[in-house]
């Protein structure tokens, strides 16, 4: 891996050092005493970093420390690469924003939408209008998942295998099949929900571009970008890199290892979720959402135009709607008023009624193990933080970071 190292002193770069130093202040606490064994914090400002940091250990019980390479599941935090991916099929013109899904996926032609009953007994009716590609990049769909326990058809999809991982035996076109036979939430375009959406776009990215998906983002997104330790499998060689997988502890709140469910990492995936499957570093990361704050381009390499990141990173919900107006309730530790979505991310439209220090025009995503990421055009600031505790809602991680890198913003 390339040397990775903090490449400018904060002064010149509109930071106050010290006041940076209350990052670290802050989340030392959150090891110290207990509810998180580690963390690395990256900020960038105009290309350059100017904050790295970890502290605590990648994996508790073999009392290994958090490291600069350490391996992290990305879970959510996949989606936008695989939103990009699709935005680089739609640039080639593989496909348009309003062309239906069945036309990829022919099962998503005879899909039916819930509209009461029971799990076990649901009515349903007919989709009035096709699910749509772009329903797909802004989770206006009508999927869901079946974690969210906030609907009968969440409990279908659990029902149906779908929780946190997939029916032994589906690869991803199977998935995407079995998706399609049980109800939709709602009407497609209708409303906002969280969903394996993100995953379905990603089998239209296999069928589009003739390759599975592995392979179309190794070859067209990791591998030009320099991406080196992201993929969809920990390879052996690296398994030690990987940070262990915690839980809180359900009556002391500490953070507790859960070798099963982490050791999925270091396993072949039978299912290319293009929604949640990722592992990478933060190297790898930074790498990504630099790209995407130039504008679809790092170091020569260009994978998106200007104009379709931008398009992109707007707010792309009917009216401007933010999504506590638009959405279902969201698996956050966090509301999102002020913030709307557009294509693959959340979208940043007014920093006041969020309630959180930061910028109108700013975009982000997470993932399920407290992991977040965003990226502000105006002040050209990435950040990232990465931990591995699941899930995400158990903290006010994110809202917290947002506030301790603009405070220290002083130019």
């Amino acid at each position: 891996m390339p040397t990775f190292e903090v490449q400018v002193d904060p002064s010149e770069v509109g930071f106050d050092a010290r006041r940076l130093d209350r990052i670290d202040e802050h989340f030392r606490a959150y090891v110290d005493d207990g509810r998180l064994t580690g963390w690395l914090v990256l900020l960038a400002r105009r290309g350059e970093v100017v904050h790295l940091s970890t502290y605590g250990r990648r994996d508790a019980g073999a009392d290994l420390p958090m490291e600069h390479d350490t391996i992290f599941r990305m879970y959510s935090m996949s989606k936008p690469v695989t939103s990009v991916a699709a935005m680089m099929l739609y640039e080639e013109g593989a496909f348009e924003l309003k062309d239906p899904v069945s036309r990829f996926i022919p099962s998503f032609a005879d899909t039916r939408v819930f509209r009461g009953g029971s799990a076990v007994q649901p009515v349903t009716e007919p989709v009035t209008e096709p699910m749509l590609i772009w329903h797909l990049l802004t989770h206006t769909a009508g999927l869901t998942y079946g974690f969210q326990y906030s609907s009968p058809v969440d409990a279908i999809y659990r029902s149906a295998g779908f929780e946190w991982g997939t029916p032994p035996g589906l690869d991803l076109a199977g998935c995407c099949d079995r998706w399609a036979s049980l109800p939709l939430l709602f009407q497609p375009g209708t409303e906002w929900s969280y969903s394996v959406a993100t995953d379905v776009l990603g089998r239209v990215v296999e069928v589009a571009s003739g390759r599975s998906l592995d392979e179309f983002l190794a070859e067209r997104i990791f591998g030009p970008l320099g991406m080196v330790d992201t993929g969809f499998q920990v390879p052996a060689a690296d398994a030690g890199r990987l940070a262990a997988l915690y839980m809180p502890d359900p009556v002391t709140g500490a953070a507790a290892q859960q070798d099963g469910l982490g050791a999925a990492a270091l396993q072949p995936p039978e299912v290319l979720s293009g929604g949640g499957g990722l592992v990478g570093t933060a190297a790898d990361y930074h790498r990504f959402t630099e790209m995407l704050r130039r504008g679809g381009e790092l170091d020569g390499v260009r994978l998106l135009g200007t104009r379709t990141v931008d398009y992109m990173t707007r707010n792309h919900l009917p009216g401007g709607a933010d999504l506590e107006e638009f959405g279902r309730p969201l698996f956050a530790e966090t509301t999102f008023d002020g913030t709307g979505f557009g294509l693959g991310f959340a979208v940043v439209d007014d920093p006041v009624k969020a309630k959180v220090l930061g910028t109108a025009g700013s975009y982000l995503w997470g993932g399920a193990a407290s992991t977040a990421f965003w990226v502000d055009p105006v002040e050209e600031i990435t950040a990232l933080f990465l931990t591995q505790l699941l899930p995400s809602s158990t903290h006010p991680i994110r809202s917290q970071l947002n506030q301790l890198v603009y405070q220290a913003l002083v130019d």
